[in-house]
């Protein structure tokens, strides 16, 4: 059992998801600030999770980004519940205005991207292991903890971390490498995920346990 948050993100277990830092979700004229919602908080949260990147690649953390699919020329994907939510909700988005086409700039990634060595998981709901091979690619890697980061924090990001706790993976939730499109609902999903689904961190806290580690494994030689 691993009950401390350095030994959850140790890095021989743990991994990074990065959840849907694309254009459409993230940045002006995307699909999201089309269709009314403030990218504000997104925006300002970009700087740090470029940071939490940096730190992780060199304490040899494994990326794994997480991007959607949703729009294509025949929408294979939209069926008839999520036209529905859409038409009844969402303001034009994956209707009039198409959400994450491939080859395209609206799903391409935002300020941040994958090195070509980096995993690269495509979905085509809210959850990254709905009908992908995220299951398998953290497996195979030995993962035991999830890192949480991106957007939507109350969507995709929550939506994910729900399913890999219940998958058995231990979840760290970043409390300031996750946004969404107002504070109140960014809080709200930190609140449940604490009481049900993880651990909430900051990055800072999540670092400091990687650069403590060689200090602990000096300390044991």
């Amino acid at each position: 059992m691993l009950k401390t948050l350095a030994d959850k993100v140790r890095p021989q277990h743990c991994a990074i998801l990065i959840v849907d830092m694309q254009n459409d979700f993230c940045a002006e004229g995307g699909a999201m600030h089309r269709e009314g919602r403030d990218v504000t908080l997104v925006k300002q949260m970009v700087p740090r999770l470029a940071q939490l990147i940096t730190v992780a690649r060199a304490a040899k953390v494994p990326l794994v980004w997480i991007r959607n699919v949703y729009n294509t020329g025949p929408n294979w994907y939209l069926s008839e519940t999520w036209l529905e939510q859409a038409e009844r909700r969402r303001n034009g988005a994956y209707l009039t205005i198409p959400v994450c086409e491939p080859n395209a700039w609206n799903g391409d990634f935002y300020e941040v991207r994958p090195e070509p060595d980096e995993v690269i998981v495509t979905k085509h709901r809210y959850g990254a292991f709905e009908s992908t091979d995220l299951d398998l690619v953290l497996r195979s890697k030995g993962i035991r903890t999830v890192i949480m980061t991106g957007v939507a924090t109350n969507v995709c990001v929550e939506t994910t971390a729900r399913q890999a706790f219940l998958r058995d993976y231990y979840v760290v939730f970043s409390n300031d490498c996750t946004a969404t499109y107002s504070q109140a609902a960014h809080d709200m999903t930190l609140e449940n995920i604490d009481a049900f689904f993880g651990q909430v961190a900051s990055a800072a806290e999540i670092t400091a346990c990687w650069q403590a580690a060689p200090a602990r494994l000096r300390a044991v030689t």
